[in-house]
């Protein structure tokens, strides 16, 4: 069940960001869950490499390196995902980071018991 809720809140993240942030395109809900499916996949397994990898380079930047990460993976999951469209590396950059504060906060109403355990 929380699995469930995370991928739907995951996919009402990506159609926010695709209302906030010029470039980035959702054609409809169907797009969004699949979206938030694929980029959930590939921040598992591609994602999850690359900031192993680059994790020198991330810490020179104090961590801003993954956002351009974050970037490159919307990007892809674009090119995957009929009906979820990401025009250009700025569009995918300022997306990277609306899209990760969003979940961020989507996440804290959702589970508020989470985030004050010890």
């Amino acid at each position: 069940m929380r699995m469930l809720l995370n991928w739907i809140l995951s996919a009402l993240a990506v159609w926010i960001v695709s209302r906030v942030v010029p470039g980035i395109y959702v054609s409809g809900p169907v797009a969004a869950l699949i979206a938030a499916l694929v980029i959930g996949f590939i921040n598992a397994t591609i994602g999850l490499l690359l900031k192993i990898l680059t994790f020198p380079l991330t810490l020179l930047t104090l961590g801003l390196f993954w956002f351009v990460i974050n970037a490159l993976m919307l990007e892809f999951a674009s090119a995957l995902v009929p009906g979820f469209q990401v025009r250009g590396f700025f569009a995918a950059f300022v997306g990277a980071i609306v899209l990760s504060l969003v979940n961020m906060l989507l996440k804290w109403l959702a589970f508020p018991l989470d985030a004050r355990r010890d």
